[in-house]
C-alpha cells in the first residue's frame, strides 16, 4: 500500500437522545474522521475521542495535531506492506492511542479493500453474526428508564446495561429486576466511585448482575482487584485497559472477571486482537464496547466483535439508536433475534456516504508529502 494521502474531517452530528453518564450529558457529537487514500482505494477510521478530555486525557482536539504532526507524516508516502507496517512507525509517539487506531483501523480497510476481503475476516474473525446487546444512559426519570429498557428489549437486544452512579444506582437497578426479573443486566459506573463506597457496592449483588464496569478509578487495577474480593458481582475493566499488558495484570490480580474491548481505546485493530489473545488464553471472555461512534466506527466495532472470544453481546447496537441519518449505508440494523449478519463484501461491507459528510464537515485538512492544505 502506497500511502498517497491523510484527510481530516470533524463532522458534527446531533444524537437521537441525549446519553448521559457519571462524566456529564451529551446531545452531540464532535466527529474526527479519518481517510487513508492508496492506489485509488480509500480506506475510512474513526476517531473515538470525546469532545473533552473526560473519558480519558485524549479529545479532538488533541487527536487532530498529534495525527497531522506526528502520525501522518510518519506513514506518508510510504508503501507498506500491511496495516501493521504502522505500529513501529507509530511507536515513537509516546500514548494517544485514540489518534492512533483512527489511522491503524483505515489502513486495516484499506488492506481489506486492495485484497478484496471482508475486513472481519482478515481480522481473523470467525463468527458470521454478532449478538447485540445495548447501553442505556441515566435518564431525567426511573420511569423515562423503564421504558427505554421496554422498547430495547421489545427490539431483540439480548442484554441490557445501565449506566449508575451514586444516586442513581440501586434504587434503579431494583426497579428494573422488579419488573424483569431474568433479562441480562450488567451496569457501568465509568469510575464514579472509591473503596470509601464498598458497603453500598456489595449491595449490587442483590440484582444478579452479569457484571459492574469500572466502579473505581480509570487508571486503577489494584483497587478492582481489592472490590472483587469483597463482592460477588462479576467486576469488568473498561478504562484500566490501555493495552494487553493491562489485560494480563488485571487477570492475574484477580481485578476483573470480564473485559471491555473498545477498539479506540487500546490503540487499534492489532492491539485490540492483542488484548483478545490475552483474555482467551486466560479463559476470560470480552465484548466490544461502544464510544458513541458514526456508522464507521460502528462497522469497525463489528468486525472486532467476530473474533473467537467475544462471548458476550457488545454494545453494537442500530445506527437508528443514535442518528437521524447516519453516514454509512446501508446503515447498521439488528435483527429482531438482537443479530448483526455481518457482511462479506470487501472492507467493512459498508458504503461511506461521502457526499453526507462533505455536508457536515466543520472542518477539513488534506495531508500529503511534504504539505498539508486545507
Amino acid at each position: 500500500m502506497k500511502i498517497e494521502a491523510i484527510t481530516l474531517r470533524e463532522i458534527h452530528m446531533p444524537l437521537v437522545h441525549f446519553f448521559e453518564t457519571s462524566f456529564g450529558r451529551t446531545y452531540s457529537r464532535r466527529i474526527l474522521l479519518v481517510s487513508v487514500l492508496s492506489e485509488g482505494i480509500n480506506g475510512w477510521g474513526e476517531c473515538v475521542a470525546g469532545e473533552d478530555p473526560f473519558y480519558s486525557d485524549e479529545w479532538i482536539e488533541t487527536a487532530w495535531p498529534t495525527i497531522k504532526g506526528y502520525l501522518a507524516p510518519a506513514i506518508l508516502g510510504r508503501n507498506l506492506f500491511s496495516a501493521t507496517d504502522c505500529i513501529t512507525l507509530f511507536s515513537p509517539v509516546r500514548g494517544h492511542r485514540m489518534a492512533k487506531a483512527a489511522l491503524e483501523n483505515a489502513l486495516w480497510e484499506t488492506e481489506a479493500k486492495q485484497k478484496k476481503q471482508p475486513l472481519w475476516k482478515l481480522l481473523g474473525g470467525t463468527q458470521p453474526e454478532i449478538a447485540c446487546g445495548v447501553s442505556i444512559g441515566i435518564q431525567d426519570t426511573v420511569e423515562q428508564l423503564l421504558e427505554m429498557v421496554e422498547r430495547e428489549l421489545a427490539a431483540g437486544y439480548r442484554r441490557i446495561k445501565v449506566k449508575v452512579k451514586p444516586g442513581w444506582d440501586t434504587n434503579v437497578l431494583g426497579r428494573i429486576r422488579s419488573r424483569w426479573p431474568e433479562i441480562l443486566l450488567s451496569c457501568d459506573a465509568n469510575s464514579a466511585y472509591t473503596l470509601d463506597n464498598i458497603e453500598h457496592l456489595r449491595k449490587f449483588d442483590d440484582f444478579k448482575l452479569l457484571m459492574m464496569e469500572q466502579p473505581l478509578w480509570n487508571d486503577d487495577i489494584h483497587n478492582h482487584a481489592r472490590l472483587q474480593r469483597e463482592i460477588k458481582t462479576a467486576i469488568c475493566l473498561d478504562e484500566s485497559i490501555r493495552h494487553s499488558r493491562d489485560a494480563a495484570a488485571a487477570i492475574e490480580a484477580k481485578a476483573c472477571r470480564i473485559i471491555n474491548i473498545k477498539v479506540g481505546r487500546v490503540g487499534g485493530f492489532s492491539e485490540a486482537k492483542k488484548v483478545h489473545d490475552v483474555c482467551q488464553s486466560y479463559k476470560i471472555p470480552v465484548w466490544c464496547g461502544g464510544m458513541l461512534e458514526s456508522g464507521i466506527g460502528r462497522a469497525h466495532n463489528i468486525a472486532l466483535s467476530t473474533l473467537e472470544n467475544f462471548r458476550l453481546p457488545g454494545d453494537v447496537s442500530a445506527s437508528k439508536r443514535y442518528w437521524k441519518e447516519d453516514i454509512i449505508e446501508p446503515e447498521v440494523t439488528v435483527a429482531p433475534q438482537g443479530l448483526i449478519k455481518v457482511s462479506d463484501r470487501p472492507g467493512t461491507g459498508y458504503e461511506v456516504r461521502e457526499d453526507l459528510i462533505e455536508r457536515l464537515t466543520v472542518r477539513k485538512e488534506v495531508l500529503r508529502t511534504g504539505m498539508a492544505q486545507a
